[in-house]
């Protein structure tokens, strides 16, 4: 809608992504303001697709349904059948001008999901788990590294699972160090990896490889077993602890962030109890903290003991200042460390390794000048405001 007024009628305003995929021609209804409403299946002929729409033709939008019956259910037998199925950010490399100029750029390595977790609808509008060529993504990677990317985000539902449909269990150990070889990428970092398909090799190579920043995002969502099983997830207290301590064994400075869901469906004192002690514990860089809402057509939805409202809110603010409390406590702890700092603003803000693009905090570079937006300095850590490090240039 102020796409829409922000335009006044001087241009076109199309709906995209999981919302449009996930609820179509309701969509569509709802949203007038839309010139058009277009499904994943839509994508891979989008340029002529917004062509139409530029025109003034008008686009049917689509009858949502699940995408997990598209493939198969063996995931070998996936990529010949994936060819007639479009799947978002998928397929050849095509030349395009990047709409942003950050130094940093997201690169897709894998689409769906293949888990079950009672919360999530995921799977069922984005299908089951599909892995990209690794062909593909090196030459993406070269494209992005040579307009201004330095660093590379490598984004899916499941990065830990990449490769499993390719025939390679361990593909994605093998993938990375190759990702920092094109000229201009500097960093290489991956984003949400289950706990459960960690394994030991795959810790080694973040860890230890250079150019793969050592950065765990750990998608925990609880620590209690028993909400963890009702979750359809697998792990608590006792596995995640073991798994933070096998990473910061490779590499004591290693970054980890993870997401807790709170209020789930039969979640007990004692379960809150036993997550703000494993949050104390584990002494995590960044925790994001989700207050549990019912999401149509998940699982958890029919689920019982679920809990009211004003309790599922006061947990979520009981949660969330523990988190906050031990996350500026761990970044007080990184004070006096040397750390790379990729310069992203004006003003010398950037992000060291352990942090994340957009919402894990910030370093600023204390120097004499005004560095260069996409430049990697050493530096020392003099201060933390919050979440946030304020470190000082090395010079060399």
């Amino acid at each position: 809608m102020e796409a829409s007024e922000l335009l006044a009628g001087n241009g076109k305003v199309v709906a995209v992504g999981c919302l449009a995929q996930r609820y179509g021609k309701e969509l569509a209804a709802e949203l007038p303001e839309a010139d058009a409403v277009l499904s994943f299946d839509d994508y891979a002929e989008i340029g002529s697709t917004l062509r139409k729409v530029l025109a003034g033709e008008s686009i049917v939008p689509h009858t949502p349904g699940d995408r997990r019956k598209l493939l198969p259910i063996s995931p070998v037998d996936r990529q010949l059948a994936s060819e007639d199925v479009s799947t978002p950010g998928m397929g050849p490399h095509v030349y395009r001008k990047r709409l942003e100029s950050t130094p940093w750029a997201p690169l897709k390595i894998a689409s769906g999901c293949d888990r079950r977790c009672t919360f999530c609808a995921i799977p069922a509008f984005r299908g089951s788990f599909v892995s990209r060529d690794p062909g593909e993504i090196f030459e993406e990677a070269a494209w992005l590294g040579e307009n201004g990317v330095r660093e590379l985000l490598l984004v899916s539902e499941n990065s830990t699972s990449y490769g499993k449909d390719l025939g390679d269990l361990r593909l994605l150990e093998k993938l990375l160090p190759l990702l920092v070889q094109p000229e201009g990428i500097e960093w290489v970092r991956v984003s949400y990896l289950q706990p459960a398909e960690m394994r030991p090799d795959l810790i080694s190579v973040i860890a230890n490889t250079p150019g793969i920043v050592p950065y765990f995002d750990l998608s925990f969502q609880h620590a209690s077993n028993a909400v963890l099983r009702r979750m359809k997830r697998f792990g608590g207290t006792d596995s995640f602890l073991d798994l933070l301590s096998a990473i910061r064994i490779h590499n004591p400075l290693a970054g980890a962030r993870t997401n807790f869901i709170v209020g789930f469906p039969g979640e007990t004192d004692e379960d809150i109890t036993e997550l703000i002690n494993f949050i104390e514990g584990a002494r995590l860089d960044a925790i994001g903290v989700f207050a549990y809402s019912d999401e149509d057509g998940t699982a958890a939805v029919k689920l019982d003991g679920h809990l009211p409202e004003h309790e599922v809110q006061a947990r979520h603010e009981a949660v969330s200042k523990v988190a906050l409390r031990v996350s500026e406590d761990v970044a007080r702890s990184r004070i006096g460390q040397e750390v790379s700092v990729l310069i992203e603003e004006v003003g010398n803000q950037g992000r060291s390794e352990h942090q994340g693009p957009e919402v894990d905090g910030a370093t600023t570079v204390e120097t004499d000048e005004q560095l260069p937006i996409g430049t990697i300095v050493r530096a020392v850590v003099i201060d933390a405001i919050g979440v946030d490090l304020v470190a000082k240039q090395i010079q060399s």
